[in-house]
């Protein structure tokens, strides 16, 4: 956020010599230089911006740089969420916190048009923050199992790769699955691949191909697995293998997701 421009601390002081004329008769005492000093911090403290800042308001100033209010608020987003464990650690007040620092920058970002910016989701995008990870299940419209319940599953990074040219869209997932005593624990990479299309402006479908899971690791001399997809006769009417989600902001290096029950993503470029 850009500091608002104060006089020069010489200017400020300068103001002692219209104060001591030659006579020395003035109906009050002269200043000292450390009262004026003094006077001149706590001018540069109370600033209407830090006084925002204390209000946790954001300051839309007109003279200010829009791309300064952006990474001011797209700041505050990643301390909101910063320590959470991509938000399985998360409360419902650290929720709350990460919900109100996201609309604001969803509110600063405008709408969302991926039909003129969709080179912006090209590339490979890591999960800081999901608010569904905070019921320690893997999230999402169909939960997954809990973590560290009834299997020892440690959830790792999760990562969304993206290619626009090719319509590719996965989902990379670091996973450690723990062994009896003395066995190393078994690291995995699953990769859930899928296809992706636009809906109207900011939603994408995604669906599902397979699913492959390469061991890392210990266990890296093993051959990767490969999880095809079910052919439509065989796979419940239920399991649609389909997703849609919402893109509501989105620019170079950070973009936040919507999905289908409401949860809150937030994704950094790596």
């Amino acid at each position: 956020m850009a500091s608002l421009p104060l006089p020069p601390s010489s200017s400020l002081l300068g103001c002692r010599r219209s104060f001591a004329p030659a006579s020395s008769a003035l109906p009050f005492p002269r200043p000292s230089t450390g009262a004026l000093q003094k006077s001149t911090r706590r001018k540069k403290f109370f600033v209407p911006a830090a006084a925002a800042v204390l209000d946790e308001a954001p300051v839309l100033d007109p003279s200010q740089d829009p791309r300064d209010a952006v990474a001011s608020l797209k700041l505050k987003l990643l301390s909101a969420v910063s320590g959470l464990n991509r938000g399985l650690a998360a409360s419902e007040e650290d929720l709350r916190r990460a919900e109100a620092a996201a609309k604001e920058l969803e509110s600063i970002g405008g709408t969302v048009d991926l039909t003129r910016d969709l080179e912006k989701l090209q590339g490979r995008w890591k999960l800081i923050f999901s608010s569904a990870f905070s019921s320690r299940t893997l999230g999402g419209s169909r939960p997954g199992p809990p973590t560290g319940r009834l299997i020892p599953l440690t959830l790792g990074q999760v990562f969304q790769r993206i290619d626009i040219f090719n319509k590719d869209f996965d989902n990379i997932v670091e996973l450690q699955f723990g062994t009896p005593w003395p066995l190393p624990p078994i690291e995995a990479t699953a990769t859930l691949a899928h296809k992706l299309e636009i809906i109207g402006t900011s939603n994408i479908k995604i669906t599902f191909v397979n699913t492959t899971i390469k061991p890392t690791g210990s266990y890296s001399q093993l051959p990767q697995l490969e999880i095809p997809r079910l052919p439509d006769s065989l796979r419940p009417p239920s399991n649609t293998r389909s997703g849609e989600f919402e893109v509501t902001y989105v620019d170079r290096d950070t973009r936040i997701t919507r999905g289908d029950k409401g949860e809150l993503r937030v994704f950094v470029i790596s």
